[in-house]
Parts: C-alpha cells; sequence; structure tokens
C-alpha cells in the first residue's frame, strides 16, 4: 500500500501527491468495502478507467462500479480523469500510493487494522495466485520471483531508516513508469513487492509510550498499524 513516508511529495509524472494519507477513522471505514478496495486496486495498476472497464476486470457491473466510485471521490481518493459522459467518464486515483495511519486515536488504529487486514488478505490471495499458477510462467520469471527473509537487531531508528533507503531505492520506478506507460521496457508486467518489517519481541526495560508511569498497564493498549 505504501511507498513513500512523506504524504505531500509530488509524483514525477501526474504532478499529483505520491501518497494519500489516511487517519481518520470514518474514511477507512468506508475503503473497508471490498469492491472499493478492487476498485483502486486497479486503478492503481491500469490507470484511468470507466466504470465499465473496470466493472469488467473485477466482475462488477457498470452501476455497481460507479456508485462505488463516486463514493471513493467524496473520500477524495478518486477524481475524474476528464473526458467522456455518464458511465464514460474516466476516473483514476488521486494519489499514486494510499498509507493507512491510525496511531493517534484508539478509533482510528481500531478501523486501520481492520482495512490493513483486509488489504494484506488480498496481498496474501494474489501471492497464492502465483504459487498455483508460476509453473505456466517463462522460466526467467519463475527465476526472477523469490522470497526472502531475515532477522536483524536494530533499534526503532535504524528500521525507520532502512525503510525509508528501500523506498528511496524503489520510487523512481514506481512514479517513472506508473506515471508514464512509455517508459516501461518491451516484456515488463505489473510486479507486487511486499515488505513486513516489525519487531519479534518488545524491548527490554523499555515501557511503551502508552504505559503509565506508575508501571500499570493499560485497560486496552492499541497495536500498530502498518
Amino acid at each position: 500500500m505504501s511507498l513513500d513516508d512523506d504524504p505531500d511529495r509530488p509524483g514525477e509524472k501526474r504532478g499529483r501527491p505520491a501518497r494519500r494519507q489516511i487517519s481518520d477513522a470514518q474514511t477507512m471505514r468506508a475503503l473497508s468495502h471490498p469492491v472499493r478496495i478492487a476498485l483502486l486496486e486497479v486503478l492503481g495498476v491500469e490507470g484511468p478507467m470507466t466504470a465499465t472497464e473496470v466493472g469488467e476486470l473485477i466482475g462488477e457491473s457498470p452501476t455497481t462500479c460507479s456508485f462505488h466510485l463516486r463514493q471513493l471521490a467524496k473520500y477524495g481518493l478518486v477524481e475524474e480523469a476528464g473526458g467522456g459522459k455518464g458511465r464514460a467518464r474516466p476516473w483514476r486515483m488521486t494519489a499514486l500510493d494510499i498509507a493507512i495511519r491510525g496511531h493517534d486515536d484508539p478509533e482510528a488504529e481500531l478501523a486501520a487494522d481492520v482495512l490493513t487486514g483486509i488489504f494484506l488478505e488480498r496481498q496474501r490471495d494474489r501471492y497464492r495466485t502465483w504459487q498455483e499458477t508460476k509453473a505456466a510462467y517463462p522460466s526467467e520469471w519463475r527465476k526472477a520471483a523469490g522470497e526472502s527473509q531475515v532477522v536483524l537487531y536494530l533499534t526503532a531508528e535504524e528500521l525507520e531508516h532502512l525503510r525509508e533507503e528501500l523506498s528511496e531505492l524503489l520510487r523512481p520506478l514506481v512514479q517513472e513508469r506508473d506515471g508514464d506507460p512509455s517508459k516501461r521496457p518491451p516484456g515488463s508486467v505489473p510486479v507486487e513487492m511486499v515488505t513486513f518489517s516489525y519487531p519479534l519481541s518488545p524491548p527490554i526495560d523499555t515501557p511503551p509510550t502508552d504505559t503509565p508511569a506508575t508501571g500499570t498497564p493499560p485497560t486496552d493498549t492499541p497495536r500498530s498499524a502498518s
């Protein structure tokens, strides 16, 4: 879902923000709908499309897609791309990416957990599809794709810096090729890269920031959402 921790960084080719940051529970709940998430996923990969075109890809009617696109527009997540009328109007995302942030409010934290869980489950479904169908891909793609896992001892600051470095490495390719299809080399296809980074245990002798100074554990400590 996210590549850039700066929500105001402009997209190089589209003149739109590289990332739209969502931090309020109402918008998260509005987005937590399978059709709306599917619409954003397709628009994010394919670019501007009409309700009819995107409906063919996600298996929904133009009427259903048109309704949910208008709802997404209400929350500033999509906009008309210009040209066409009615259901022939193309729609596009208002930013290249979406970041879910709910750390500062318990209600938003809960909504962020639900929404992030939906996104992650859809990513797992796509990975399972790859596993089940990769035998049909050319050998160079089976060789290029893969999985990796590593455990590092890091401080919170080091982890944040590492994530920023990975984002900086990938960002030029994302912004250039997403915004300008002519920059995509022949034979290129959409490739999904998913990175998880999280501590395996809490730091020793370092109480969480939301733990009372007396040492008494809070009655409800929100989990971190990414």
